[in-house]
């Protein structure tokens, strides 16, 4: 299965502590939608990343795409949780159009703010798949919030270690 991983789960580590059977493809972008931390998080309350469709040909979300084993999907479908749709979306990917399946936030809260950690998953993700850099800091420029349980914070950091 070809999976768009837009979020937390670009960062390699992130992704392999979740399940074991997958493979790097490349970069690829999805065009008229924008990256937001507006999904409602049911375990924290924080923001998640989302892949807002916009329907504006300026707007583009930059991902990592990943063959996964169809049968540990449903274990990414489990950490994924409450609140996100699975879609078939076609991604440009080295000059082709290739389909994949993301998630797609369906619980949203414009107020929200990852928490720290998750940004710090999001960013680990850009910089080690090479995204463009404008696209790198404008994750960085997302505001993000302090997670109050500092062992979920440590135990969230620590597959960097």
């Amino acid at each position: 299965m070809i999976y768009f991983a837009y979020g937390s789960n670009m960062s390699f580590k992130r992704l392999s502590a979740r399940i074991s059977n997958i493979a790097r493809l490349g970069v690829a972008s999805l065009s008229q939608h924008d990256l937001r931390f507006h999904k409602i998080s049911e375990k924290d309350g924080s923001g998640k990343c989302d892949i807002f469709e916009t329907n504006d040909p300026e707007h583009q979300v930059i991902g990592v795409v990943y063959e996964i084993d169809p049968s540990e999907k449903h274990i990414l479908d489990t950490y994924e949780g409450v609140g996100y749709e699975v879609k078939e979306i076609n991604i440009e990917m080295d000059g082709n159009l290739v389909s994949a399946f993301a998630y797609y936030a369906t619980y949203i809260d414009q107020t929200l703010k990852p928490l720290h950690w998750y940004k710090e998953h999001v960013l680990r993700g850009a910089r080690e798949n090479d995204l463009p850099e404008h696209y790198i800091r404008r994750i960085e420029m997302i505001d993000s919030v302090d997670d109050h349980d500092d062992e979920r914070h440590q135990r969230e950091l620590e597959i960097y270690s």
